[in-house]
């Protein structure tokens, strides 16, 4: 049974996974002579992907060996088209490259945030690693905070952590669980 190729830009995919998609612009054809290359490009990395022609269409396919040696993280993209000198930008966005696990022996899936609130609690309750007392905010160790110090970050990223939550369970379901619904009818 073949599975049908995405006609959009991917929002995330796991690095060693094989990438592919297919992209029409009718303004810029393959078959006119136009080639199309994404860039992909955060502070530790540049990735680029050049696109093949399929008739008047563009195809992505990025081999799992290939993208298994994408760095994991959130990336700006851009999309080009190019002809001799003319060249246009036809999209942008962002993308998220997650890690390939069956590569890894050891993985840590904690947001920053989560990370630094529970340092902060460690730390408040004299019970953090040496490590954790290593962690900075704002260019200060946790074990140079005041207790008002540690209690106002907690506060801080207790809501950060809550936020997080919160995409994540709208991304999952769909459901924003803060917004109320009120419904009224005449009696």
């Amino acid at each position: 049974m073949s599975v049908p190729t995405p006609t959009t830009e991917p929002t995330t995919f796991r690095a060693g996974d094989l990438l592919s998609w297919s992209k029409s612009l009718l303004d810029y054809p393959a078959s006119g002579g136009w080639t199309l290359a994404y860039t992909l490009i955060n502070a530790a990395a540049k990735i680029t992907i050049n696109a093949s022609a399929s008739g008047a269409d563009f195809l992505i396919s990025i081999a799992a060996s290939v993208t298994a040696a994408y760095t994991a993280g959130s990336y700006r993209w851009m999309a080009r088209v190019t002809k001799g000198t003319d060249i246009y930008t036809v999209a942008e966005g962002m993308i998220e490259i997650l890690p390939n696990l069956a590569a890894l022996s050891t993985y840590d899936g904690r947001t920053h945030a989560k990370k630094m609130l529970e340092a902060i609690e460690a730390a408040y309750e004299g019970k953090a690693s040496t490590t954790q007392l290593q962690l900075e905010i704002n260019g200060r160790r946790i074990i140079n905070f005041t207790p008002a110090d540690l209690i106002k970050w907690r506060s801080f990223y207790q809501a950060e952590v809550a936020k997080e939550a919160d995409a994540d369970s709208f991304a999952r379901t769909g459901i924003n669980r803060r917004r109320i619904g009120i419904r009224c009818t005449r009696v």
